[in-house]
């Protein structure tokens, strides 16, 4: 009976209330911020500056579980074929995932695109995935680059 009298009351707030008007204040400063943004036009920031294309290559990307991945030329030919193939499987399992969200054929073949700024993306036509390789790092952009000098 002792141990009952000393809990504290069920209806104190276990939040304090400072923390709750803090955290109710950060979410309309961003709410404002990006309604700001959206309503006066403003340039969208870090998007990739644009640039012509300096090469692309079609390839296939063939799944093989969550940590294989065999890669195709543009006639079906073997190009690599990894047990375990790092970053290109990474690639490879999101564009699964986008194209399993889209409802879009997994045997469809997607570009690796270089830009004369040195960027390096892979593109899903059938989609509207990409992804910039750069941004993962340049020993996961290089394995891309090895693709493409194949």
């Amino acid at each position: 009976m002792q141990a009952t009298r000393n809990r504290p009351a069920d209806t104190k707030d276990m939040i304090p209330k400072p923390l709750l008007l803090a955290m109710l204040a950060l979410v309309l400063a961003t709410l404002a911020l990006a309604s700001f943004s959206a309503l006066t036009g403003r340039e969208k920031a870090g998007t990739p500056a644009p640039a012509a294309i300096v090469a692309e290559r079609t390839i296939y990307l063939v799944g093989g579980g969550a940590q294989a991945v065999t890669v195709l030329d543009e006639n079906r030919a073997l190009l690599m074929d990894m047990p375990h193939g790092g970053f290109i499987t990474v690639i490879q399992n999101g564009l699964q995932r986008a194209r399993l969200t889209a409802r879009v054929d997994q045997s469809l073949p997607v570009r690796i695109v270089e830009y004369a700024n040195g960027r390096l993306t892979v593109v899903d036509d059938h989609t509207g995935w990409s992804a910039e390789l750069g941004a993962f790092g340049s020993d996961n952009k290089a394995a891309f680059e090895r693709l493409m000098s194949q």
